[in-house]
């Protein structure tokens, strides 16, 4: 079984910080020592790992982002939010990482984030954590 965490998201673009709930997941858990794997199935989001110590970090990874891939483009897709998906796919939609002594092993300033491309929205996280 895997876990659905609910987001909602209030812009186009943005990350959210979701460390403590996974965090929580984790504890529910009760594995000492394994993987956790955390997902969106969404095409247009994306979970990313960075410094959660410095909120210009996210806004100024999301401005990156916004002028790499730009909305007006001129993309093929009739919907309009080819940026999204292309945003997604750089980013990536799931993220591994260990756990050790019943605790997500990340690094000091690290923090597990959701990525918006193409909001506001409400999202789906899945979380599964396996036992070694």
């Amino acid at each position: 079984m895997f876990e659905k965490i609910l987001i909602t998201t209030h812009n186009r673009s943005e990350l959210l910080d979701i460390t403590e709930v996974v965090r929580d997941a984790v504890r529910k858990s009760g594995v000492q020592s394994g993987i956790c794997v955390i997902y969106t199935p969404h095409t247009t989001s994306a979970i990313v790992i960075n410094e959660n110590a410095d909120p210009d970090v996210t806004s100024d990874i999301t401005k990156f982002l916004e002028k790499l891939v730009r909305k007006d483009k001129g993309f093929n897709q009739s919907e309009g939010n080819s940026d999204a998906h292309i945003k997604s796919a750089l980013c990536g939609n799931s993220r591994t990482i260990f756990v050790e002594e019943g605790n997500l092993s990340l690094g000091r300033w690290e923090g597990i984030f959701f990525a918006e491309f193409d909001g506001p929205r409400t999202r789906e996280v899945w979380v599964k954590i396996l036992k070694d």
